[in-house]
């Protein structure tokens, strides 16, 4: 080999070492793409199951809302990070579906740190920034560099030309002004995925998550006509979002009905807790004179300030509108459930709730029915009964349609004014059920009742119901038997779950009587002492 082939050899070795090298540089950083906000979204909202009938609690939303968002991203050849801003605050990151990303998806997060006031401080820790103070001598504004050396918890220690010292210090204005937001710190809550995309390109991408902060109820009015056959039924669908993010023009449904859930959404969609920003000079004493210093608890939460949902888009020729002139859900059948739809798009604004009508029926058949529930534990003198306004929930007779649980406001017309009678609750009722609306108490019929015997062994009671009006009153008296089995009745009771129904019809000015006598199941009469063969006596208990 000669020489020249000495160097050939030394060059190709040092081409091979080059390249080696080359192969363990590490890749360029990840890009990143952000998503400021969705071109579309479809917001559903499921019922709080655990609150119960009637009004929901502004200030303590528990339902959630299947949140659909559609976004249009550029997306770089290669690995990047997609980040979504402005989902919402109550996002439960776990249940998140991405689709349409060419290079699918390897990772998710739910990026926890907004950007706040202690925030900000923390992440420019041992950076420089400026600190703006009044000279207490000139009064005069200045700004000098400077260098963050402790965090927001506690004070706030700054480190200048000057030496260290503590911010807030010198009893008159002082603030830091930065030159930049630290990295990994967003305005809005904010989900990020990593990708691996093929060759650049615009994608249309859907976003699908469960979120808490939502909640949904109805709200039924019922105006009894005069003449105290007929009502109207009206109700409103109220849907609340409790969260900060803001849905412009979106697609508003609402599910009603009992799906099953067995995650614990609350947990699984907590809020990340912000760190709190105290400035304050210290030390102004020592340490071991107060331990217990600190940041004060938080103020108890208060209800968000809730704020209509504007009408994004006027109505289309499809939407139905009542004869007032507003839009009316649309019912659908979702399995089981029901589900109510928007017909036109709205603004879900943060902190906000929005109303659309649910149903609009006049001239619907009613009853007017008196009753209560009373134990026979004890005498009392007679007291008003509940009045309730009842409906058929069939077609023939004016209704015919699910009614989804909420509040309910009775009203009476009486000489051209509407004067309220009661402002009760609503449980779910299907088609074919009968449904009863609280309408108070009536002091014109009136029951009581006195225990004529009251035994361990035996109960006898007569109640006593009056009649004050100039009208017949149909009444409906359950009785709790505590346990005790019915021995005799004066009339023919009804079975109504474990209880006794007395219905009856008291007479205008007249009044109806029921006797009825209860027996202690546990409490056994001995029968009488008897000869047994052989003539022995059952021996005596001691």
């Amino acid at each position: 080999m000669t020489a020249g082939d000495d160097r050939s050899g030394s060059l190709l070795g040092a081409v091979c070492a080059s390249t080696l090298i080359l192969s363990a540089t590490p890749t360029a950083a990840q890009t990143i793409v952000t998503s400021a906000a969705p071109m579309s979204t479809s917001v559903t909202v499921y019922r709080d199951m655990g609150r119960g009938e009637g009004r929901m609690n502004l200030g303590w939303l528990n339902g959630y809302a299947l949140i659909s968002e559609k976004r249009r991203i550029s997306l770089p050849a290669g690995e990047s990070v997609v980040r979504f801003e402005g989902v919402a605050d109550g996002m439960i990151a776990v249940s998140a579906v991405v689709s349409g990303l060419p290079g699918g998806v390897e990772e998710k997060n739910r990026d926890a740190t907004l950007l706040s006031p202690a925030s900000l401080l923390d992440g420019s820790l041992g950076n420089r920034v400026h600190i703006r103070r009044t000279n207490p001598a000139t009064g005069k504004v200045s700004e000098a560099d400077a260098v963050i050396r402790s965090g927001a918890d506690g004070a706030v220690v700054l480190q200048t030309a000057e030496g260290v010292e503590a911010l807030k210090c010198s009893g008159l204005p002082e603030s830091i002004v930065y030159d930049a937001v630290p990295e990994g710190l967003s305005a809005k809550p904010t989900f990020s995925v990593h990708t691996n995309t093929p060759r650049a390109t615009e994608a249309e991408v859907t976003l699908t998550y469960l979120a808490t902060g939502f909640d949904w109820s109805a709200a039924y009015v019922a105006r009894l006509a005069e003449d105290g056959k007929t009502l109207d039924l009206s109700a409103w669908l109220t849907v609340a979002n409790g969260n900060g993010a803001d849905y412009p023009g979106a697609q508003l449904l609402a599910v009603a009905g009992r799906p099953n859930q067995q995650s614990d959404f609350r947990a699984l969609g907590a809020k990340p807790e912000s760190p709190s920003l105290n400035l304050r000079c210290w030390p102004m004493d020592g340490t071991s004179t107060h331990p217990g210093w600190g940041p004060p608890p938080p103020a108890p939460p208060g209800s968000p300030v809730m704020y209509e949902m504007a009408l994004s888009a006027p109505a289309p020729m499809l939407a139905r509108m009542d004869k007032a002139g507003n839009v009316v859900a649309q019912q659908e059948d979702l399995g089981d459930l029901k589900l109510y739809r928007v017909p036109l798009p709205v603004d879900v604004v943060p902190n906000g709730q929005k109303q659309v009508r649910l149903l609009d029926k006049a001239s619907v058949p009613f009853n007017i029915v008196y009753g209560i529930e009373i134990t026979p534990f004890s005498s009392f003198n007679p007291a008003p009964l509940n009045r309730f306004v009842r409906l058929n929930n069939i077609l023939n007779k004016g209704l015919g349609l699910p009614l989804p649980s909420g509040s309910v406001v009775v009203m009476q017309r009486r000489g051209g004014e509407e004067l309220l009678l009661a402002d009760s609750s609503l449980a779910d009722k299907a088609v074919g059920e009968k449904v009863e609306l609280a309408a108070g108490q009536s002091d014109q019929v009136r029951i009581g009742q006195e225990l004529t015997v009251n035994t361990a062994k035996e109960r006898r009671i007569r109640l006593t119901v009056t009649n004050a009006m100039t009208r017949f009153a149909p009444v409906e008296v359950s009785l709790e038997t505590g346990g005790w089995v019915l021995s005799s009745s004066s009339a023919k009771l009804a079975a109504k779950g474990a209880n006794k129904l007395w219905s009856v019809t008291v007479p205008a000015n007249g009044a109806v009587h029921l006797d009825y006598s209860l027996r202690n199941p546990h409490c056994v009469l001995t029968p009488p002492a008897t000869l047994l063969a052989g003539g022995s006596r059952p021996a005596r208990r001691r």
